[in-house]
C-alpha cells in the first residue's frame, strides 16, 4: 500500500471520529440550552400531569447517553425526529430551506473564487499601487463584521439607491437570483478578503522561488511560467483556504439569511434555538457541522492529488 493510500485511509477514519465526536457535542451541547417542557406544551403553562406526560413521551428522564444512542441510531436509519414547535418532520422543515441556503452559497462561492483569486493575483502580479490598493481593501473587508456589511449593503442599494429587493428570496429564476446578490456580496466580502490574502501571499512566495527564476532563464513564455510553474504550485494553498471559506458559508449564512429575510436553514436554525425545539437545532447543527468537515475533507483529498509531495514530503521542480 502506498504512502499516499495510507494517508487517504488515515484521514478517512480522521473524517468519521470527527463526526462522531461532533454528534457527540452537538448533542450535549443543545440539552444544556434548556427544558423544552414549554416548547413541547404549545406555549401553555403545562400541569404537572402533562410535565409527566411529556417527559415520559419523549424520554426526557432517560440518562443522556440512552438518549444519545436512541438519537444516533434513528438518524442513522433516516429518522430526524419531529420538531417540537412545528409538530413536523424535521426533514420537512429542512429540506425547501436548505435549496435556499445551498443557492446563496453557491452563489457566494462565485464572488468568492472570481474576486478573491482575482485580486490576489492582481496583488501578486499588477506592481506596488495595487498591491496596496487590494490590501487596504481587504483589511476593510476583514474588519467589518458582515451584519454591518448586510445593513450598509441595504441601505445603499436597496433603499437608497432602489437596485436591489430588500427582504425576501424571490420568486425564483432570475428574481431569486435578484433577491440572492447582496445577501451573498455581505456573505462574500470577509471570506473573499482572507481568499485574496492567502492567493497573493502564496503567488509571491512562488514567483520568489528558484524553479520560476529557471524556468525564466530558459526562455519560457511569461504567461506559461505564470500557469504551469507558478499558478499550479501555489494552487493547493489557493484551494485549502478556499476548501475552508466555502465550508463555512454553511454557518456563516445565518447572518445574511437573517439580515435579508431568507427562509434558509441558518435562519431557521437561529429561530429554533430561540423556542427551544431541540431536534431541530441538533439536526441542522449536526448537518452543518457535517458539511464542514466532509468539505474540508474533499478540498484536502484535491490538494493531496495535485501536490502528492505535501504527503511524501519530496519535492517538486
Amino acid at each position: 500500500m502506498s504512502v499516499l493510500t495510507r494517508t487517504l485511509l488515515a484521514r478517512l477514519g480522521g473524517l468519521l471520529l470527527t463526526l462522531v465526536l461532533a454528534s457527540i457535542a452537538v448533542f450535549s451541547t443543545v440539552l444544556l440550552t434548556g427544558d423544552p417542557i414549554a416548547a413541547l406544551a404549545g406555549g401553555a403553562k403545562p400541569t404537572p400531569e402533562l410535565i409527566d406526560q411529556i417527559r415520559a413521551e419523549y424520554h426526557l428522564d432517560d440518562p443522556v447517553w440512552v438518549r444519545y444512542w436512541h438519537w444516533l441510531v434513528g438518524v442513522l436509519q433516516g429518522d430526524f425526529g419531529r420538531s417540537f414547535v412545528y409538530k413536523t418532520d424535521v426533514m420537512t422543515l429542512i429540506g425547501p430551506r436548505f435549496g435556499l441556503t445551498l443557492q446563496l452559497v453557491l452563489l457566494t462561492v462565485v464572488i468568492i473564487l472570481v474576486f478573491g483569486v482575482g485580486s490576489g493575483i492582481l496583488a501578486a502580479t499588477k506592481g506596488r499601487v495595487v498591491d496596496r490598493a487590494v490590501g487596504l481593501l481587504t483589511s476593510l473587508g476583514m474588519a467589518l463584521p458582515t451584519f454591518v456589511i448586510a445593513i450598509l449593503l441595504i441601505w445603499i442599494f436597496a433603499v437608497s439607491l432602489g437596485w436591489f429587493p430588500v427582504y425576501g428570496a424571490g420568486g425564483g429564476g432570475w428574481d431569486r437570483l435578484w433577491h440572492l446578490i447582496l445577501p451573498a456580496v455581505s456573505l462574500a466580502v470577509l471570506f473573499l478578503a482572507y481568499v485574496s490574502r492567502v492567493t497573493r501571499s502564496s503567488l509571491i512566495a512562488q514567483l520568489d522561488s528558484e524553479h520560476v527564476d529557471t524556468a525564466r532563464v530558459r526562455g519560457i513564455p511569461r504567461g506559461r511560467v505564470f500557469r504551469v510553474h507558478v499558478f499550479r504550485n501555489a494552487s493547493p494553498q489557493i484551494l485549502a483556504i478556499s476548501g475552508t471559506t466555502i465550508a463555512g458559508l454553511f454557518a456563516a449564512s445565518a447572518i445574511a439569511e437573517v439580515a435579508f429575510g431568507l427562509g434558509g436553514i441558518g435562519s431557521l436554525l437561529v429561530q429554533a434555538a430561540a423556542r427551544s425545539d431541540l431536534p431541530v437545532v441538533q439536526i441542522v447543527s449536526i448537518l452543518l457541522v457535517t458539511i464542514f468537515v466532509v468539505l474540508n475533507a474533499v478540498a484536502d483529498l484535491v490538494s493531496t492529488l495535485i501536490d502528492p509531495t505535501s504527503v511524501t514530503g519530496g519535492s517538486r521542480t
